[in-house]
């Protein structure tokens, strides 16, 4: 009852067909030539659409042929009073042609050649005394019986679509998080996993991307994380490079892998991370990036996530994405170590704090003026755009103030590190 109302104009044809007293001869003439319309319908889908001669899947044009005699006999089946039916057939090869990646166009291309294919049949093969009423009902039994079928093997082609989608975001969910959370290499299931993803092969560079939206709240938005996702995809989708992206808390994380030397007698690419740094700056100015350096192997992504994760938190508006690998050192330690030296700061940080509020700044600015000219008066005090007695004058008040010369290497190194940890 259901197939005959979602098919009701199919219905109507057949009824049309009844009506006239056409449906017995159509059938007649079929069980005559139906070996002959199987082999018209596969060879007029091969000739028209293009998919099916360039494939190299050596089941496409045996399942074709079984498909066409398939057709037919459904046909014969309806044109002998039968109720129209569910199409199963016609939705286990849409199925199997969306396992097998075949385009759906395609598809529908070929549902198109076994319209046309069936009008020609029944004017060339099906007698009446009205020519009129004859084309008007078989073209109108073609249209219909192949606008059917096309509908049908649409929604199962687009249903298995999801669910291989549904599938393959599973399994790339699992592979993200075994890669990014570590894992033991005594787990057989995790190493089977593992290699039968290309993991575990061998002359493997890896690296790792957080990324995140400029405001920390959009990535509790399920579809703006997506998105962000499918942009870091979309930019990489030119390199050869492999990609798996996911959502892991509020952030986005992706891990890129690509062959390190194609064998140990040729020389190593470029490094994976400046291959995929430019790439992220194509992802716009709503997103903050940490990029890894290169790790040698999936035991080593943990740590890709570690600098990953350690180079976003220098990302800013005005430094979107950040290479960890060109971070300085004393940046880096001045941000893991600034938190722990607080309570060992010097008390003389106050007064120097309080001076350079009051100046404003320019004690602090003349420092770093000064190591950025390798100490050199008369040149820091020329990009200061202030005379040198003025600096003298500065660097003085400063040693007032905290007993330290900053015109000596140790003390100025010393004074910047408090200054930067102290967050001055």
């Amino acid at each position: 009852m259901k197939a005959a109302t979602e098919n009701a104009e199919l219905v109507q044809a057949l009824v049309a067909l009844s009506t006239l007293r056409l449906a017995a001869p159509a059938a007649a003439a079929l069980d005559e030539t139906r070996s002959e319309l199987a082999k018209r319908l596969r060879e007029a889908v091969v000739e028209q659409v293009s998919a099916f001669s360039a494939s190299g899947n050596p089941e496409l044009l045996p399942d074709l042929e079984g498909h066409a005699q398939e057709h037919v006999a459904e046909l014969r089946r309806l044109l002998g009073g039968a109720a129209v039916g569910d199409f199963e057939f016609v939705r286990a090869h849409a199925r199997r042609r969306a396992t097998q990646r075949f385009p759906l166009e395609a598809l529908l291309q070929a549902y198109r050649c076994l319209q046309a294919v069936l009008r020609q049949w029944a004017r060339n093969s099906v007698s009446s005394t009205s020519v009129r009423d004859r084309e008007t009902a078989l073209d109108g039994l073609a249209v219909e019986y192949a606008s059917a079928v096309s509908l049908v093997a649409a929604a199962a082609y687009v249903d298995q679509t999801r669910v291989i989608a549904e599938a393959e975001g599973d399994r790339r969910s699992e592979l993200l998080n075994i890669l990014v959370s570590g894992y033991d290499e005594a787990d057989a299931r995790v190493a089977r996993l593992l290699k039968r993803a290309g993991y575990l092969e061998q002359r493997l560079s890896f690296c790792v991307a957080q990324v995140q939206s400029t405001d920390p709240l959009e990535m509790e938005n399920p579809p703006r994380a997506q998105r962000i996702c499918e942009a870091i995809l979309e930019s990489v989708a030119s390199l050869p490079a492999r990609a798996l992206v996911g959502v892991r808390g509020k952030l986005v994380t992706a891990v890129f892998s690509d062959v390190r030397r194609v064998s140990g007698w040729t020389a190593p690419q470029a490094r994976l991370a400046d291959r995929i740094l430019p790439r992220l700056f194509t992802l716009g100015p709503s997103v903050l990036i940490g990029l890894s350096s290169d790790q040698p192997s999936t035991a080593f992504i943990p740590r890709g996530i570690h600098e990953a994760t350690l180079a976003l938190d220098f990302a800013s508006v005005g430094e979107r994405v950040v290479s960890f690998s060109a971070l300085p050192i004393r940046r880096l330690l001045i941000h893991r170590g600034a938190d722990y030296v607080q309570a060992a700061l010097p008390t003389w940080l106050a007064r120097l704090r309080e001076a350079d509020a009051k100046s404003p700044g320019t004690l602090v600015k003349s420092l770093r003026a000064l190591a950025d000219a390798d100490m050199n008066v008369q040149r820091a005090a020329r990009e200061l755009g202030v005379h040198a007695n003025t600096l003298y004058a500065r660097i003085q008040r400063v040693t007032e103030l905290t007993g330290l010369d900053a015109q000596r290497y140790h003390d100025l190194t010393h004074l910047l590190l408090v200054v930067d940890c102290g967050r001055l």
